[in-house]
């Protein structure tokens, strides 16, 4: 049975059900005063009488806190907070975007989910937020190989303003640089303002562990790497050397692969795409990477990943005045 006929994908009371068993597996937590399981179910309230509605929406997933006597939802303190949309359509647009190789656009969302476009791009970012992981150990423990590459992608309105001619070269473009273990199969990828040595070279020390061994091409700002880890050796792109023949582990072929889809899915799903949201696109390419099939993921258990990562995180519409 496809995942999108469960219950919880239709029915807003099983939504709720759902959300609240991957969220309080404890019980239910109050938001206000962080209790646990100290709170009671409120069955059929309903929202004040309109005209849409003249008797009133059901409120589902209501509780009350026995300590505070405040009411909550396991919507509160999360991506779904003071959203209008049924929660059911939240957990429809989750599963789309984390079984979606390349991704799924805003407007193909808008169009399947029947609504609004601006409801779906804010959505969607949401949910990209929820991607995002804070907590990632180092690279390259007990001695693993990393692989280190950057890539260039979309215009830097800031170096080239709209309007003007881009020209070649890269010096106009965005930024990338993606750290991706042999070991564990994951990847990390970070927006950079430039390449310069002394921008790479920190970002490296914070995210791979010292023990660890560098793979990377022969651009000369890795040329000492070895100084600050166990090892490092390098292929000769320039020359046409993509895999080292007498040392076949010497290569940055893996990286170069999470490359290929990122860009696949830059260019052919979101095709646009400003600085100031590059970083959540590049997590959720980098959660669909490290949630994949060949790392004992499938479609389901990512969805409910996303979904874990949903609390205590929430964006709002940037207000004019700030």
């Amino acid at each position: 049975m496809s995942v999108l006929s469960a219950p919880y994908m239709h029915d807003e009371a099983a939504a709720f059900a759902h959300v609240e068993a991957m969220l309080w597996a404890d019980g239910p937590v109050c938001p206000h005063c962080g209790v646990v399981d100290r709170a009671y179910r409120l069955e059929g309230v309903r929202t004040k009488p309109s005209k849409k509605n003249p008797e009133g929406k059901e409120r589902h997933g209501l509780w009350k806190c026995r300590e505070c006597r405040k009411q909550f939802t396991v919507r509160k303190g999360t991506i779904f907070e003071e959203s209008h949309l049924p929660l059911h359509l939240w957990l429809q647009a989750i599963h789309l975007m984390v079984s979606s190789k390349k991704g799924i656009s805003s407007h193909q969302l808008h169009r399947v989910l029947g609504i609004t476009y601006k409801s779906a791009w804010f959505l969607t970012h949401r949910i990209r937020e929820c991607m995002r992981s804070g907590e990632f150990a180092p690279m390259g423990g007990n001695g693993g190989a990393v692989e280190v590459d950057e890539t260039f992608i979309g215009n830097d309105r800031t170096k080239k303003p709209h309007g003007e001619k881009k020209g070649r070269g890269y010096a106009h473009k965005h930024k990338m640089l993606t750290l991706v273990d042999r070991t564990t199969g994951c990847a990390k990828s970070i927006i950079v303002d430039d390449l310069k040595k002394s921008t790479l070279i920190p970002i490296l020390r914070e995210n791979i562990a010292a023990e660890a061994v560098i793979y990377t091409d022969e651009a000369g700002q890795y040329q000492k790497l070895a100084d600050d880890f166990a090892g490092h050796d390098f292929t000769r792109h320039g020359a046409g050397e993509y895999v080292r023949r007498e040392a076949p582990e010497v290569h940055t072929n893996t990286v170069e692969g999470f490359y290929s889809i990122f860009k696949r899915g830059m260019k052919g799903v979101y095709q646009h795409c400003g600085k100031q949201h590059l970083h959540r696109y590049a997590a959720e390419f980098d959660f669909r990477y490290n949630n994949r099939e060949a790392n004992g993921v499938d479609d389901v258990e990512r969805g409910k990943v996303a979904l874990v990562g949903a609390a205590g995180k929430r964006l709002t519409y940037h207000q004019p005045n700030q």
